[in-house]
């Protein structure tokens, strides 16, 4: 059986960004768990409005990272943002990170990889707004459409979602083959 997929979200995640990669990780035969500190549904920005609700199916007090293969983490401006100032969130990132489990992280999504303090060295991609940070966090920022760095996945915007999932689901299989 595979072990789901967290997508760690709170309100003001961008839709496309939870959306599109929750349906090719499904597609591809992953069953996903929305995660997040809220309960019930969590609520897009979907382009310049709000956009649609999405169900939370686990609260993040009563998620654990070893019930997880991989985690991936929607943009959005304001969703990483409250995310980054929640201690449990920011813990969760980083028992993904300490495992070695791939992390994927899109847009405005690798603050949480900054704050967590997990990807000094590492090269990773972002929305241009946030590459200071990520390089203030001592991280190697490139302009491409997925960076992978080990367990790290970052992508920059929506127009990178094929690539960012493909990324993530060739992350998976390689983490199932045999040794």
């Amino acid at each position: 059986m595979t072990q789901p997929i967290m997508i760690l979200a709170t309100n003001g995640f961008e839709q496309s960004e939870l959306e599109g990669p929750k349906q090719r990780l499904e597609e591809a035969g992953y069953k996903t768990t929305v995660v997040s500190p809220e309960s019930g549904q969590i609520t897009g920005w979907d382009n310049k409005d709000w956009g649609r609700p999405v169900d939370v199916d686990l609260a993040l007090d009563k998620a654990n990272a070893g019930d997880f293969a991989a985690l991936v983490l929607p943009g959005g401006q304001m969703n990483p943002d409250i995310l980054r100032m929640n201690k449990d969130a920011v813990a969760m990132v980083k028992a993904f990170a300490d495992a070695g489990k791939p992390i994927a992280a899109i847009c405005h999504g690798p603050w949480l990889l900054a704050e967590a303090g997990v990807i000094e060295g590492k090269t990773v991609t972002s929305w241009p707004s946030i590459r200071t940070d990520l390089r203030n966090a001592g991280a190697t920022v490139v302009d491409e459409e997925a960076a992978v760095d080990g367990n790290f996945i970052t992508s920059r915007n929506p127009n990178d979602i094929p690539a960012f999932s493909n990324a993530l689901i060739k992350a998976l299989e390689k983490e199932v083959e045999p040794a």
